[in-house]
Formats: C-alpha cells, structure tokens, sequence
C-alpha cells in the first residue's frame, strides 16, 4: 500500500512540474522574458570580446554608387535572419501575393558565418559590419567573397532592368539625382521590322562587345562602346534603344540635358550611373541648334570620351539620337566618340509590306501594286505614321490600306527624297525600323485627314533632308570579332 502511494505521489509530482514548466515557458514567451533574457546575455558576452566595426557607406568620396553597398544589402534582405529581426518593412514584391522584408533605419541583422558571430547594423546610408577581433582574420575575406556570390546568384534570379531618368537638384542632395522605375518595354530585335542582315550585324555587334572585356583591357582602351541612331521621328530610333537594352539585359539612363545645371554636373550624373546599362542622349542636336541646355560643347565632348567618361564608363554603352547629323559638329561624330552610326529613314514599300504583316497579318493584297507605285513616286511616311494608320484601321485591312494610300497619296511633298540606301545611294533601298507590337485601338478617319488627326494626336515631327548617307558604318577603331 505505501508503494502504491509512493508511485502516485511521483506520478502527481512529475505531472505537477510539467505543468509548472509548461505555464512558465508560456509566460515567458507572452511577456518576452525569454527575448530579454537572450539579450542581456549578449550583452554580458560582448564584455568579454574586443570587436571591429567596417562601414560599407552608400556612394563614396568621389559620390560614385559603392557596389559592395548593393551587394550587402541584397545578401542581407535574403536572410532567413530578417525573419527573425524585431522589427522589419514589409513590401509587395513584383509577383501576385509576394510579399518582401526589407532593413529599417537602425536595424540589427545577425548573422552566422564559420562558426564567427557577425552583425550588421543599418544606420543612414551606411552599412556597419562588427566581427570579434579574434575571428577577422579568419572570416572577413572569405565572408566577404560569399556575400558577392549570394548576391550576384540572388540579383541574377530576381533582377529586373530599370529606367533611369535624371532630376533637378531644388534642395542641393546631389547624391539622389536619378529616379527610377521598372523598364518594362516589350520592343525586342525580334519584334522590330529591320532588314535581317542589318539586325544581324548590330545584333553581333552588341554580342561581341558584351564579351569583350579582356579584349579591351588587352587593347588598354575603356569597356565601352558608343552608337548614333539618327533619321526623322516616328522611324523607330526609342523602340531600337529597348531593343538593345533587353537583348543585352542592361539597365537604360535617359539623361535630358534640359535638367543639367553645367558641365560639372553632367559629369557628376555620369558617375551615378551603374555597370551594364544604356547611358541615352536622345535629340542630341536639337540641344546643340537651340541651346537649350546649360551644358557646353566641350562638356558633351569630355561626356563621351573624357577622363572623366573613361574612369567610369567600363561596360557601358552610350546611345545618342538625332533628326539629322547635317549640321552637327564634325568633332563629335568622329570614331572613338561615335563607334556605330544607324541611319533610320523613313518607310519604303518593303517595310510597309513588312507592316503591313505584322499589323494587319496581310502577306500580299491586291491594294500593294498601287501602294509600291505611290513610293516609287517618292512619297513617304514614318513608320510610325503609317503604323497608327494601320492600327486605327486594323478591324478592316482593306480599309486601312485605303487609308495608307490616301495618306501616302496627301502626303507626297517629296520628303521620301530621303536616301533609303542601305550603304550608299547606289546599293538600293532598305528597310526602317519600327516596333511591332500589340496595338490598342485608335478611332481614325480615310483620306487626307487621317495624318492630320495623327499629326494632331501624337505630335510626330516633320523633317525634310536629301541627304544620302549610309545606314550602318563600323567607325570602330577595333574588331571584336
């Protein structure tokens, strides 16, 4: 009898501590006993360990963006760690339900490496990095070199390219001067209506150039590469640059020098840009005639091949547009400031047959004989003029040719004098470049007040040249291939 009441005494008294242990982890966790606990532990700990503290800072002393600031801050919004932080931001992320943790002002990450303890704190535009003394030698380098790998694999899966554009400076913060957004243009060199073998080349040329980083540095010249697009507006030239940026998966900086205060701060907005993006000037020579811009001819000039432009323009290409490079100083179209010159003409019968399949889907009509006889008379519009037409029209392809034909037939002031020759005046025509994408539906009238309408709409310019001149010229100084 006394066993047995021994036996329940135990079996009461375990059950009895379980459920003393169990209220106590409860109120523990509820009143966060546990979490102060932990940290004034850690705080007892770190009186016995001489630490170093490193500061990644944001941009450095030349206010260029410091790279391995990126690095550290995509390595640490990776952690599982953040998780586990006591406070943190919460953001929609780009795809449907997905939800991102990103640092807050002050904030402490902690973080495993080695065996080694390390900290990372969030204070203003800076990252500071506190490793015990006695594990720096051990673990820095190596811990360093593993942050580049995780965030060059992590940027690889999640990057997506953005778009630059610079903004006045009103409160004298020089360090934020680019805003960004995503770049999402479709236009792709699939979806430009280009002939094939002026695709290929440039399509060679940017491949070549992507790959020819040890080349260059062989050569002792800059990773850099300069391209001209110049025609009338409407052929194509914006949707060429989102081309060459998604084939080559680079970022774009539209810079508008309207926005530029000299020739210093020009300089200044060419620092801020990054590695593997499409720096953009576009109506370069309306800025040059109008002197609309406070930035001087020698200061585009130090822009495109400076020492300043060679310092930190590796892997980067520049892109500058214009109507017509007539009456452009000879200085900046020479090699080695303009690599790639791109004649883009207006539209010709084999590209508005080549529109016409994209737009409308037509393959041959018995509309395109009068439509070839109308260009061979030197009348032209823009592919883009011609596109909208289509577009407006495109519920009806015999419509919409008549429309084209009207507007072909209004328009014929002599402005398709303009060379069409792919290399000289000599070597025939070729084809302009327009993108081909998914039209939205424009309501439009037949006749000689469709282009007035579309004129009215989107505001195309007119330019008239006779100038013949070549669509592609290689003015490079180099082979890549």
């Amino acid at each position: 009898m006394a066993i047995l009441y021994n036996l329940f005494f135990l079996l009461f008294s375990l059950l009895l501590t379980c459920i003393l242990l169990f209220l106590l982890r409860v109120v523990l966790i509820k009143t966060g006993l546990i979490y102060i606990v932990k940290k004034k532990w850690r705080s007892i700990e770190d009186c016995f360990h001489v630490y170093q503290f490193f500061k990644v800072p944001e941009f450095n002393e030349g206010m260029q963006r410091n790279q391995l600031y990126h690095k550290v801050l995509v390595y640490l919004n990776s952690l599982t760690f953040i998780e586990d932080s006591d406070f943190t931001n919460l953001f929609t992320g780009k795809k449907p339900n997905e939800i991102v943790l990103h640092l807050d002002p002050n904030q402490i990450i902690e973080d495993d490496f080695l065996g080694a303890k390390i900290s990372w704190i969030n204070q203003d535009k800076t990252l500071v990095l506190k490793i015990r003394k006695v594990d720096k030698r051990r673990v820095l380098r190596p811990y360093l070199q593993h942050i580049h790998s995780v965030s060059d694999e992590f940027d690889e899966k999640k990057r997506g390219l953005k778009l630059y554009v610079n903004v006045v400076d009103y409160q004298g913060d020089r360090k934020e001067r680019w805003r960004s957004v995503p770049f999402t243009h479709p236009s792709s060199f699939e979806t430009i209506a280009m002939e094939s073998d002026l695709k290929n080349k440039v399509k060679s040329d940017l491949y070549s150039f992507a790959k020819a980083k040890q080349y260059y540095h062989r050569l002792g010249r800059v990773w850099k590469r300069s391209y001209l697009l110049y025609g009338p507006s409407g052929t194509g030239k914006s949707s060429f640059i989102a081309a060459m940026a998604n084939f080559l998966s680079y970022d774009v900086y539209e810079l508008d020098l309207s926005k530029v205060s000299d020739d210093s701060d020009l300089k200044f907005l060419l620092l801020q840009t990054t590695t593997k993006s499409l720096v953009v000037i576009e109506d370069l020579d309306r800025y040059l005639s109008e002197k609309s811009t406070a930035v001087s001819l020698p200061g585009i000039l130090s822009f495109m091949d400076g020492i300043l432009s060679s310092s930190c323009g590796e892997e980067r290409i520049m892109v500058f547009t214009m109507n017509s490079k007539d009456h452009v100083d000879p200085a900046i179209l020479r090699p080695g400031r303009i690599d790639v010159h791109i004649h883009f003409p207006l539209c010709n019968f084999t590209a508005f047959k080549t529109l016409a399949n994209s737009y409308l889907g037509l393959k041959d009509h018995k509309l395109f004989p009068q439509v070839e006889e109308i260009f061979q008379n030197r009348a032209s519009l823009s592919p883009a003029e011609i596109g909208e037409l289509m577009i407006a029209n495109r519920n009806s392809p015999s419509r919409a040719l008549k429309t084209v034909i009207n507007a072909l037939q209004t328009d014929g002031d002599g402005r398709g004098a303009l060379n069409l020759g792919l290399g000289s005046c000599e070597n025939g025509s070729r084809k302009p470049v327009e993108e081909i994408g998914e039209p939205s539906g424009v309501f439009c009238k037949e006749g000689a007040n469709a282009v007035k309408e579309f004129k009215k709409l989107y505001g195309f310019l007119r330019v008239k040249s006779c100038r013949k001149s070549e669509s592609f010229d290689l003015n490079s100084r180099q082979n890549e291939g």
